[in-house]
This record gives structure tokens, sequence and C-alpha cells, in this order.
């Protein structure tokens, strides 16, 4: 017998392009993690109508409803708790989490950072590699901590950084470079067999990383 699929949320704001990236995935019976829940904080996310067309559950809990963030989050949890939630993606949730909700799901809690971390943490990643004139720049999937974006890294990608780039050209290649790591790593983790080592995520004896991506370099 094939062991149950990890039931597994995705927690939304916008339009979540990562979202669907995961549940078009998860759409294959193979596939490790069953998304069985999309939560948003606003109900005109553009990502809930995928989703219900999805047929998958779907649950609003409006964060300005709440008169603290420690109410907000326990209406989260409620949610979580009902569909039996194991693992949870943020995919574009511009909320930020207590160190008390986040370290309740320690090590079952995972993001998408357009950036190679530890380089550009928080916002407008774009816009501060162009600026700092780096020739390489990509995306993260890593474990939340209560620190914004300095959790374990499970997998990165990189793309190179054009003469002509601007914000938005970057974002777009980056953004397509998302779209494939987030779903193999929900899936290494969603089957197990990796390890925290201090601030390290291992599979076995190697730490957990997807496949290098040679970047070309063009003269001229």
């Amino acid at each position: 017998m094939s062991p149950a699929r990890k039931r597994t949320a995705i927690l939304i704001s916008g339009r979540g392009s990562n979202m669907r990236a995961l549940i078009e995935r998860a759409r294959d019976a193979s596939y490790p993690a069953e998304v069985v829940l999309v939560l948003s904080n606003r109900p005109d996310a553009e990502g809930l109508e995928f989703a219900s067309q999805s047929k998958i559950a779907c649950a609003v809990t409006e964060h300005n409803r709440y008169a603290s963030r420690e109410a907000f989050e326990r209406a989260m949890q409620n949610e979580l708790e009902i569909r039996r939630v194991e693992l949870i993606c943020l995919a574009g949730f511009m909320r930020l989490l207590s160190p008390c909700f986040v370290n309740q799901w320690h090590g079952r809690i995972l993001n998408v950072h357009p950036a190679l971390l530890p380089a550009y943490p928080g916002l407008k990643t774009h816009e501060r590699a162009l600026a700092g004139g780096v020739k390489i720049h990509g995306c993260t999937v890593h474990f939340v901590s209560p620190a914004m974006d300095q959790g374990p890294i499970i997998a990165q990608a990189a793309v190179p950084v054009l003469d002509n780039d601007t914000p938005e050209t970057l974002a777009a290649r980056v953004l397509a470079q998302e779209h494939k790591i987030y779903p193999a790593a929900l899936a290494r983790i969603a089957s197990g067999g990796y390890r925290i080592d201090n601030n390290r995520v291992l599979c076995g004896d190697a730490p957990a990383e997807p496949e290098p991506l040679r970047v070309p370099f063009t003269e001229g």
C-alpha cells in the first residue's frame, strides 16, 4: 500500500500563481502531497476562483475583521484543523505570521521567495538585485521561521541577469523557476527522507538541492 498523501493547505492573498503550479502538480495521484484547502486573508483574492474551479475547499479569514493578530491566527488555525492539514505552503500570502504560529508549524510550513536567500530578503527583490549589479538572481524555497526569510533552505534555482533587464522582465524569468522548484520542494518534504541540521536541509548525507542550473555566459 502506498503511503498516504500529505494533506496540504496553500495560503494566498492574491492571484496565487505558485498556488496554481502546486495544484496542477498535485492532480497526479502519485504526487506525495494533496491540496485540501486554499485559505486567503482577502475575499477578493483571484486565486480563490481557480481553487474553487479545481474542486478544492476554500476559506477566507479576513485579517481586518479581528482585533489582534493572535485572534486572526486562531481563526486560521481552526480552518487548518477542520481540514486536518499536515503541511502549509505560503504562496503570495502577504501577512507576517507570529512566532507562536510559526513555531506551532515548525518544519511543516514552506515559503517561496523571489531571490537567492540569504541575499535580498524582504520586498522589491528584483529592483534591489538590479541596483546591486548582480549577474545571477533567482528564487528559494525554504522552511518558514520566526525570522523573516531566514528559515532552512530546501531548494534554489538561478537565472542570469541580462544587461537589458527591467524588474518586470527579471521577475518573469524568476517566477518561471518558482513554478518549477516549489512543487518539487513540496514533493521532497511530503515524501520525507530529509532532516534539518542546524540551518541546512539534508537529504541523506547530502544537502537537498535541485538539479544545478547552468547559466550561459554571453559576451558582448
